[in-house]
């Protein structure tokens, strides 16, 4: 079993939450969300909302703070090989209470259907709020180019962040 190491990152400002599934091998090494070089998360997200990728942990942390985005996973902890999605057992979900009382969360969005499937499962029972399926950033998912995404992604999440600042 193996415990989910990555606080959230949110504050009362957060309007957006982004969820993944369960951080992978690299993420848990680099003690931060995304953490695979080939993961696409922050090409995407950083292109979504019109800005130069960030590159370290604290500019990853303003970015998302600056923008609004929470971000934490579904999971916390699992019985999980490697980094493989598919391996994932014995799941106990995290508490989504955390972020959803501490700020005023108006959109959800998991990143992946491994991710929405734990989502369904757990969380949106609890929690009674529905999420959005957006495409893995995963390197994984490869039948999704970078510029697919960030289509999709601004497409989805765009629109979002577009309608938060039109009704503050």
């Amino acid at each position: 079993m193996i415990t989910h190491p990555i606080p959230p990152v949110y504050n009362s400002d957060s309007r957006i939450l982004i969820l993944g599934s369960f951080p992978s091998v690299k993420s848990r090494e680099t003690a931060f969300y995304y953490g695979h070089p080939q993961n696409r998360f922050w090409n995407v997200i950083s292109f979504v909302f019109g800005e130069d990728p960030p590159q370290t942990i604290d500019e990853k942390q303003e970015f998302l703070i600056r923008n609004r985005i929470a971000v934490w996973d579904v999971i916390a902890s699992c019985d999980i090989e490697g980094s493989s999605d598919a391996s994932i057992r014995n799941v106990t979900p995290n508490d989504l209470n955390v972020i959803i009382q501490g700020a005023d969360i108006r959109a959800i969005y998991v990143n992946g259907r491994t991710a929405y499937k734990y989502y369904q499962k757990y969380t949106r029972p609890l929690i009674g709020r529905e999420a959005v399926c957006l495409p893995s950033t995963s390197p994984a998912n490869a039948a999704w180019s970078c510029e697919k995404l960030c289509d999709e992604w601004k497409h989805i999440i765009g629109q979002a962040a577009n309608a938060l600042t039109t009704i503050e």
